[in-house]
């Protein structure tokens, strides 16, 4: 993902929608779907491509992105991950449904970039989050560098979606 400083990193990008659904425009509205975070404090996994990059570009007034690192993705999937056919994500479940032995080798596949999050039929592609323990600590109507929480954060996302698991 290119940040606004054109360092890159091959980290997947998590991307949380912050704002809902009031005052929408269409194309912002197809994007969000796109990404399949159609709901307030969804998240999901994405590659640090240019396509992705656009998209995030767009949707960056009703969302927070940055990189994360296999410790986070396994914290995810362990924590809010859950499968198609419903139910929880486990090591047994990831034994049975792919070629990795446990939810951490999962994780560090989806960092390395040998596996690309949204090709995993089994499980849903987004995750379900609650509000941030102790609220929000920035505006959510403001970018990130202008002191809101929205928009390229780079690794603080962390921080927050452990606030939000």
């Amino acid at each position: 993902m290119m940040d606004p400083e054109g360092d890159s990193d091959s980290s997947p990008i998590v991307v949380v929608r912050l704002r809902g659904r009031t005052g929408l425009k269409p194309d912002i509205r197809a994007t969000l779907e796109m990404l399949h975070i159609r709901r307030k404090f969804w998240a999901t996994i994405v590659e640090p491509t240019p396509s992705y990059a656009g998209m995030l570009r767009k949707v960056k007034d009703y969302s927070t992105y940055g990189e994360v690192g296999p410790e986070t993705v396994a914290l995810l999937l362990s924590r809010r991950g859950r499968l198609r056919r419903g139910g929880r994500v486990t090591d047994e479940v990831v034994r049975s449904e792919s070629n990795f032995g446990s939810i951490w080798e999962l994780a560090e596949a989806i960092c390395s970039g040998r596996l690309n999050f949204h090709k995993l039929r089994w499980i849903l592609p987004y995750f379900r989050l609650s509000p941030p323990k102790g609220g929000f600590k920035r505006s959510t109507k403001r970018g990130w560098r202008a002191g809101g929480e929205l928009g390229y954060r780079g690794r603080e996302i962390e921080d927050l979606l452990r606030r939000m698991m």
